[in-house]
């Protein structure tokens, strides 16, 4: 009985050959090759720990798993075709829109997005968690199958008789790893401690009675300058009942020989505010989102808020989504050939003064036929 319904073992033939391949597949054919990077530490410390990088993930995935998608077939628009169905349903517990954000953001936590095609068809798409996924590789290199295991239970996910491989990997560019994908979570992880230190930090503070750190000294000669035992526990338990924000402000009494010195640094020395501020930005800035989307101050390069949003929109989603929509078309145009999936950019409102204002280079180029015109909007059909 097969431990995940859904999932059947298939064979893997080779079709292709690569010259360079064979040398990776020398050290890896047939062996799991795991992902190089801890996912679950990424998942808590960067995304559910962070609201910076969190924002960032959810803002990126959301605004990408919203732009529309379109059927081709032969050419033109299909809105009845069977793909568009299945974009729109892909199974019976998400919408389109729901199945494409956990893509998205297991791309950007992980550096890689699996799809698993189901049924015939396929009748169905499920997006897996990049942690549970390795790949398998065969003898030319390229993955032959992949594994996908939970609780120490595992099974093969490999090629159909026809050379189909019934997932999807999409990955992000990593220049040092032949099979996995670099998430913009590990480009940030330094910035992220930074940050995340900075609100332990500030919560420490307000513990302590939101007030600097310093020391009590004593100095009573006529005592010998040296608290007795009872002396120093009863000062302890004083001190610890006097910590927390309900006790800020509330003055201490010293007795005799006890003074009160200061000892931390001030924000202006330390600089504090601002190296949080600029943690974040180096935050936004690996994840791609203009710092003012997310309320940072400082280095604002946009003249406003409109600006930054069509900046994110035309340099970060749209070319995620169009990438998005080239793999999908890939990977089914080998059960429905001659279909492309594209990315419907007139449905998305961040781009309407873009869209507008080319529509009016393209009214007043009086020299241009419509159906020139037409192609160089990007209309089809």
């Amino acid at each position: 009985m097969s431990l995940f319904p859904r999932l059947r073992a298939r064979a893997a033939p080779e079709a292709k050959a690569s010259r360079t391949a064979a040398l990776v597949a020398f050290t890896s054919h047939g062996r799991p090759v795991w992902t190089p990077r801890d996912y679950e530490s990424l998942a808590r410390e960067g995304f559910a720990k962070n609201p910076v990088a969190y924002r960032c993930v959810r803002m990126i995935a959301e605004a990408a798993a919203s732009v529309p998608l379109t059927v081709f077939a032969g050419g033109k628009r299909a809105d009845d075709h069977p793909l568009r169905a299945l974009l729109d349903r892909p199974n019976p517990e998400q919408g389109g829109p729901d199945l494409l954000e956990t893509f998205f953001g297991a791309l950007q936590v992980s550096g890689n997005g699996y799809l698993e095609a189901a049924g015939e068809g396929p009748g169905e798409l499920w997006a897996l968690r990049p942690d549970r996924l390795k790949v398998i590789p065969g003898a030319q290199g390229w993955p032959a199958a992949y594994e996908y295991g939970v609780a120490g239970r595992s099974v093969r996910i490999g090629r159909e008789a026809d050379g189909w491989l019934p997932l999807l990997h999409l990955k992000l560019f990593n220049p040092a790893d032949d099979h996995y994908g670099a998430s913009p979570l590990e480009a940030a992880a330094f910035a992220i401690d930074v940050h995340n230190a900075s609100g332990a930090w500030n919560k420490a503070l307000l513990d302590n009675a939101a007030r600097p750190s310093g020391a009590l000294v004593y100095s009573n000669p006529d005592a010998g300058d040296r608290l007795t035992a009872e002396q120093f526990d009863s000062l302890k338990a004083e001190l610890e009942a006097r910590a927390g924000p309900g006790a800020a402000g509330r003055p201490m009494l010293l007795e005799g020989g006890l003074d009160w010195k200061p000892m931390s640094l001030s924000p202006a020395e330390m600089d504090f505010i601002a190296g949080k501020h600029a943690a974040a930005r180096e935050i936004a800035l690996a994840f791609g989102v203009p710092p003012q989307l997310l309320g940072i101050p400082g280095d604002n390069t946009y003249a406003n808020y409109r600006e930054a949003n069509g900046a994110f929109w035309r340099h970060t989603v749209v070319p995620l989504a169009e990438r998005a929509a080239r793999a999908l078309t890939g990977w089914l145009a080998a059960r429905h050939p001659g279909v492309r999936i594209a990315c419907d950019l007139d449905g998305v409102p961040a781009l309407s003064a873009e869209r507008d204002a080319l529509w009016a280079r393209l009214d007043a180029a009086s020299f241009l036929t419509p159906e020139e015109r037409r192609r160089l909007a990007g209309l089809e059909g």
